[in-house]
C-alpha cells in the first residue's frame, strides 16, 4: 500500500509544473469544499514554507552570496522600494477615501515576499533560478521587519494586526517552518532527501491543491453573482503583477537580461498567502477576493511570459556574441 502511494507521489512530483497550473482551477471547481478548508489556510501556508525550506539548495545560495551587490539591490527594491511606490500611489490617487479594503489588498500584494515556487517558475522558463532562490530566501528573512513597517505606513490603524503582532506572527511562521525543516533534514539525511526529491515535489503539489481549494472560498460564487466585478478584480491582479515585473526589468536593465528577468518575475509573484496566514485569515471580503484571484497570475504568468522571455533572452545572447 505504501509503495504504490510513494510511486504516485513521485509521478505527481515529476509532472509538478503542469500540475501546479491545474491546481488553481481545481480549487475553484470545488466551492463546497473551499469553505470547509478555509480555516486551515494557515496550516497549508506553514506546511508549504516547511517544504520550501527543506528543498532549498544551500550551495546555490552560497554561490550567489559571493557577489551580493545585485542580490542586496534586488532585495531592497522588492521589500521596500515597490511597497513604498505603492504607498505613494495610494496617497496621491485618493484610494483611501474608498475605504481601507483596497489599500489592504495592494499592501498584501506588494509587501509580501515572493512565493517560494518562484525559482521553479524561473527554471520552467528555461532560465537560471539560483538568483531567484537566493532572493526568495533573503526576502522571507527580512519580511518580519519590512512588512510591519510598510503596513503601519500604508494602513495605520486600519492594519488588521498591530505592528508588533504582525511581526510576531510572521516570525513564528517563518522560524517554526525553518526549525521543522531542519529537524526533517537531520532525521532523513542528505542522501535520503536527494532520493526523495520527486516525492517531496509531489507532496508540494498536493499541498498546493489544498491551499488552492482553501483560497478559492467564495470565488466561484462571486464569478456567478458578479461576473464583471470579479473579472475586473482578476484583471487588476494581473496588471499589478505585470507592472511590478516591468518596473523591475527597467530598473535592473544594467544587469544581464537573464538576471534582470529572474528578479522581475520573482518580484511579480508575491506570497500573499503568508500575509493572510499572519492575519489569521481575517480579511475583508474584497481583500480576500483579491488574494484569491491574485493566485491566477502567479500560476499563469510563467506560461504567458514564455514567448517574451524566449525573445528577450535570445536578444541578450546575440548581443554578447557580437561583442565577443
Amino acid at each position: 500500500m505504501i509503495r504504490p502511494l510513494g510511486a504516485a507521489l513521485a509521478w505527481i512530483g515529476r509532472h509538478g509544473s503542469a500540475a501546479l497550473t491545474v491546481t488553481i482551477f481545481i480549487g475553484m471547481a470545488l466551492p463546497a469544499l473551499s469553505a470547509t478548508l478555509r480555516p486551515y489556510l494557515g496550516f497549508a501556508v506553514f506546511s508549504l514554507l516547511t517544504l520550501a525550506f527543506l528543498r532549498v539548495d544551500q550551495q546555490a545560495i552560497r554561490q550567489r552570496l559571493r557577489k551580493p551587490a545585485l542580490l542586496l539591490l534586488a532585495l531592497f527594491w522588492m521589500m521596500l522600494g515597490a511597497p513604498l511606490l505603492t504607498y505613494a500611489f495610494i496617497e496621491f490617487s485618493g484610494l483611501k477615501e474608498h475605504g481601507s479594503d483596497v489599500a489592504l489588498a495592494l499592501y498584501i500584494a506588494t509587501a509580501a515576499p515572493p512565493v517560494m515556487a518562484a525559482p521553479a517558475f524561473i527554471y520552467l522558463l528555461g532560465l537560471d533560478g539560483t538568483l531567484s532562490l537566493a532572493l526568495s530566501v533573503a526576502a522571507l528573512i527580512v519580511t518580519p521587519l519590512t512588512a510591519p513597517f510598510i503596513g503601519e505606513l500604508m494602513l495605520g490603524p486600519s492594519l488588521p494586526l498591530s505592528v508588533g503582532g504582525l511581526a510576531t506572527q510572521l516570525s513564528l511562521l517563518l522560524v517554526g517552518a525553518f526549525a521543522l525543516s531542519l529537524l526533517f533534514r537531520k532525521i532523513a539525511g542528505k542522501e535520503r532527501l536527494a532520493r526523495s526529491a520527486n516525492h517531496i515535489s509531489g507532496l508540494n503539489v498536493l499541498l498546493m491543491l489544498f491551499f488552492a481549494i482553501a483560497a478559492m472560498d467564495g470565488v466561484a460564487q462571486s464569478f456567478i453573482e458578479r461576473p464583471l466585478f470579479t473579472l475586473g478584480i482578476t484583471a487588476l491582479t494581473f496588471c499589478l503583477a505585470i507592472v511590478q515585473i516591468a518596473l523591475t526589468l527597467l530598473l535592473f536593465s544594467p544587469a544581464s537580461r537573464e538576471d534582470a528577468y529572474a528578479i522581475a518575475h520573482t518580484c511579480g509573484t508575491r506570497n500573499m498567502g503568508l500575509m493572510v496566514a499572519a492575519f489569521g485569515g481575517a480579511l475583508p471580503e474584497f481583500t480576500f477576493l483579491w488574494f484569491a484571484v491574485g493566485q491566477f497570475p502567479i500560476y499563469m504568468l510563467p506560461l504567458m511570459m514564455k514567448p517574451f522571455v524566449r525573445v528577450f533572452c535570445r536578444q541578450n545572447a546575440k548581443t554578447v556574441t557580437q561583442q565577443t
